[in-house]
């Protein structure tokens, strides 16, 4: 794949339903993304033996934090406990589980980023177990397709415009359930890249990747660094001139320095959560290319065919994949009905070891997935690490926002990005002169605000 674009080696370039009755494309960057995570915070106990916070942090890459917030409270990276990873170039605000003394945890003082502490439980808080995520997001310099800025009646216009056309073509406030580009990495796809590798169980690759794996958008010195590592393979003299910020790869290739060959205990030196990010992205990479199969073959999303599998959906949005059922010719007016006023879902795989299938016309569009992605013969057994084994499971293949809001944005913003303040670049779609524009809307867990904005921006993949 590597002739493709990001969005077409990610499966993503067919993911924006195109509207009618509107003149011109809306583009714009995104320069203010909030996110407020909506928890059931865990039962309190004085006597309970774990620390619950709600942390605020500012353009902080979530495992990056919880590493950094780790050492502050002298424990290991894997006692602290959230339900999901947020965006890095963000404000986000979540509830976390730390496995420390409240005194130890109130000391804590990490830039940019506001520790409350709650109290304590006897509770962990699991991956995936938060009820959804409130997203308020600033969009600036919005302008038409031939870069012409426009103002805020117009531009507010058109998000109306491309709301009515993706309801129009998959019921109200639907949209394809993309896994987004953060999943991946969006400046530097490595993540789908070293989980293929994993699940070959080639740990030498993984590492060889994750360190090295170059990208036209990084700095000068980490793209030295990744050149330095590919040429010698010398974890010393890739060491003498890696970047401070780059912690992960770092502590793989002291490792390297210290057991040479022991490409298994590198890999291991990441968080356990981002080793299990490796096997969800290359999980994911296929889903994605499923459900552009499935787009490109006229299939609908919402409203289930013949060999279609669909799933509850519980009062938190999540899917109870416990009660799948196949779609035949005696249950499919029925499933339809379901599926049109939310209780079911049309769904795709996230491949594993245990997954099922569709069949008929959606099973081909799954099994393309598969073979787009080279996955179609994996067994995903990991030996090595048999955590990281994974059974498979279903997700939806299209979902639905609410409390949705779109505003002008009058405020004149405190900062602004460097590359706002440089300018449109080639490539770029966006105008300093445009009208600023406040969205707001509420998602389940596991959908992407990324998705949804570039269904209403329209601009590249890098001006999220």
């Amino acid at each position: 794949m590597t002739n493709l674009s990001i969005e077409e080696s990610l499966g993503l370039s067919n993911w924006i339903v195109e509207s009618e009755g509107v003149g011109g494309l809306l583009k714009t960057r995104v320069e203010d993304f909030r996110v407020e995570e909506i928890s059931n915070i865990p039962a309190m106990d004085d006597r309970g033996r774990f620390t619950v916070t709600r942390v605020t942090m500012t353009n902080w890459e979530s495992n990056r934090y919880l590493r950094r917030l780790a050492g502050a409270c002298g424990i290991s990276r894997n006692r602290i406990f959230s339900s999901g990873i947020k965006d890095k170039r963000a404000i986000t605000s979540q509830i976390l589980v730390i496995d420390a003394p409240r005194k130890k945890v109130e000391q804590v003082d990490i830039p940019d980023s506001e520790i409350e502490v709650l109290g304590r439980t006897h509770q962990k808080i699991s991956m995936g177990g938060h009820q959804g995520n409130r997203f308020t997001i600033t969009v600036r310099g919005c302008c038409d397709s031939s870069g012409s800025p426009i103002d805020a009646k117009e531009a507010m216009h058109r998000v109306k415009e491309i709301r009515r056309g993706l309801s129009g073509e998959m019921g109200n406030d639907a949209f394809p359930n993309w896994i987004g580009p953060q999943r991946f990495g969006s400046i530097r796809p490595v993540t789908p890249e070293v989980g293929r590798a994993i699940v070959e169980n080639d740990f030498e690759k993984a590492v060889d990747l994750y360190v090295g794996m170059a990208s036209s958008r990084e700095g000068s010195e980490a793209k030295a660094f990744r050149k330095e590592w590919r040429e010698n393979k010398d974890p010393s003299s890739s060491l003498e001139i890696a970047p401070a910020r780059l912690g992960y790869e770092k502590d793989m290739l002291r490792h390297l320095s210290e057991k040479p060959d022991d490409y298994l205990g590198a890999f291991r030196t990441l968080p356990n959560s981002l080793q299990l990010l490796m096997i969800h992205s290359v999980q994911s990479l296929a889903f994605n290319h499923s459900l552009s199969a499935r787009i490109n073959s006229g299939l609908p999303l919402v409203e289930p065919v013949l060999g279609d599998l669909v799933a509850p959906i519980q009062e938190s949005g999540r899917l109870d994949v416990g009660k799948m059922s196949s779609v035949s010719p005696s249950n499919l007016e029925r499933c339809k009905r379901n599926c049109k006023i939310g209780r079911l879902a049309v769904t795709g795989p996230l491949p594993g070891s245990e997954a099922v299938f569709a069949e008929g016309a959606p099973g081909k569009c799954e099994m393309s997935g598969l073979e787009i992605t080279g996955l179609s013969e994996t067994s995903w057994a990991i030996p090595r690490i048999p955590r990281l084994s994974s059974k498979g499971t279903r997700r939806p293949l299209s979902v639905t926002f609410r409390d949705f809001s779109v505003e002008q944005a009058t405020e004149v913003a405190d900062s602004l990005s460097e590359r706002w303040e440089e300018g449109p670049k080639q490539g770029d779609r966006w105008h300093p002169d445009g009208a600023s524009l406040r969205v707001s809307f509420t998602l389940p867990p596991g959908t992407y605000a990324t998705v949804l904005m570039r269904e209403l921006m329209r601009s590249p993949l890098h001006q999220y």
